[in-house]
């Protein structure tokens, strides 16, 4: 029965769906008897592993029985994950391929952060992760400030209400991130943005009273406040290189960076337009998006399928989370949050599809690691140069 348990609960944290303190339970003993193995020039014996580490276990039950009762089961699983995944792991290594969880540690790279620049219409940049909280600058009665929690937020005076059909369009701002950055931006109309790393969006510090546009690059998760003139919503409206979207009120995310290829369009709430831009000779018709759906547009083709939108926005919420996505996919994330330079060293691994959730928080070698797990593909880090091994 345990053995049943344990097997579950490891074919669901390879899949990427274990509570973090399944995660946790399932990682902290793969870590503990796999940091250093050694050079190993036979099989080890798993039967005195396993007797080692179902010791330890009883200890600590022993310990810990009257606080968590609940996790008994847990233990004995612990002790099946950390071989299953321990074996999988060391028979799929060569010794001229291993890299010790100790050499990960010695060249670890630090996940991003709250980084971004504010450049302003005078043309002054501004880093924000180096300026203090509060009031940073005023653009004719729009006041510029800096949340104790990392937000950019926008404030109109009275005044520059009054004097929004002359001065609306006069002031640009962009806000960018860079790779290891993300931030979230409150935007004049009360429009909550959040943007992923090495993203940026252009837009005005006071919108004009008929009209809201901005200009995106990268990714970025869009909270559109509602706003209405003479009784009619008020639309808003997301350039990128690619499209055109159109929402009156909602909640959506819009993935374009260049490296992918192609720009997606998820809608969570609400209603979206996506209006291809014409290119090439080729010109597609527009398609409206209901939420749960996403559209993916490349230069040829504008589909529309359901996804996991939970998927989609782990980003947001400090996760990486894949299911059946390709290594290149993966590591272009993983390059631009954690600011590294990715080199494959067989092009036919850029294809592999992987699946599974880390936090965002965690070094680039805990990312590393659950991938290392399907034994099919390996990594070195160089500096900030991650080195993609068959």
């Amino acid at each position: 029965m345990e053995n049943k348990r344990a097997q579950a609960l490891l074919d669901k944290y390879l899949e990427g769906k274990c509570s973090p303190e399944e995660i946790d339970l399932v990682e902290s003993w793969y870590l503990k008897e796999t940091a250093d193995p050694g050079p190993f020039q036979t099989e080890p014996d798993y039967n005195e592993l396993k007797k080692s580490i179902w010791k330890n276990i009883q200890q600590e039950n022993n310990q810990t029985r009257k606080l968590v009762p609940q996790y008994k089961w847990a233990a004995a699983a612990a002790v099946f994950i950390a071989l299953s995944v321990g074996v999988y792991y060391l028979a799929n290594k060569t010794n001229a391929s291993v890299q010790k969880t100790t050499d990960f540690v010695r060249n670890d790279i630090a996940p991003g952060g709250n980084k971004a620049f504010l450049t302003l219409a005078d043309g002054k940049r501004i880093a924000l992760d180096n300026v203090q909280n509060g009031k940073i600058a005023d653009q004719t009665g729009v006041v510029i400030s800096k949340t104790a929690n990392g937000q950019l937020l926008y404030t109109i005076s009275e005044n520059a209400k009054s004097n929004q059909k002359n001065s609306a369009m006069a002031n640009f701002n962009t806000i960018e991130t860079p790779k290891g950055g993300q931030y979230q931006v409150n935007l004049p109309d009360g429009t909550k943005v959040w943007l992923n790393a090495s993203s940026s969006l252009r837009y005005v510090a006071q919108f004009a009273a008929t009209k809201r546009e901005v200009t995106l690059t990268g990714e970025a998760y869009f909270e559109v406040a509602k706003r209405t003139v003479n009784g009619k919503r008020l639309p808003f409206v997301v350039k990128t290189n690619m499209q055109e979207v159109e929402v009156l009120g909602t909640h959506f995310n819009i993935n374009s960076y260049q490296e992918d290829g192609n720009t997606k369009t998820t809608l969570l709430e609400g209603s979206v337009a996506v209006h291809p831009i014409p290119a090439k000779g080729i010109s597609l018709a527009a398609k409206t998006i209901k939420p749960g759906e996403q559209s993916v547009l490349n230069a040829s083709a504008l589909q529309v399928s359901t996804v996991d939108t939970e998927q989609v926005l782990a980003w947001k919420e400090g996760f990486f989370m894949f299911d059946n996505e390709n290594l290149q996919s993966i590591m272009n994330q993983v390059a631009r949050w954690y600011d590294v330079e990715v080199v494959f060293n067989d092009s036919s691994l850029k294809s592999k599809e992987f699946s599974g959730t880390v936090s965002r928080f965690a070094n680039v070698s805990q990312v590393l690691k659950k991938i290392e797990f399907t034994g099919s593909v390996h990594f070195k880090i160089e500096g900030r140069r991650i080195v993609v091994i068959k």
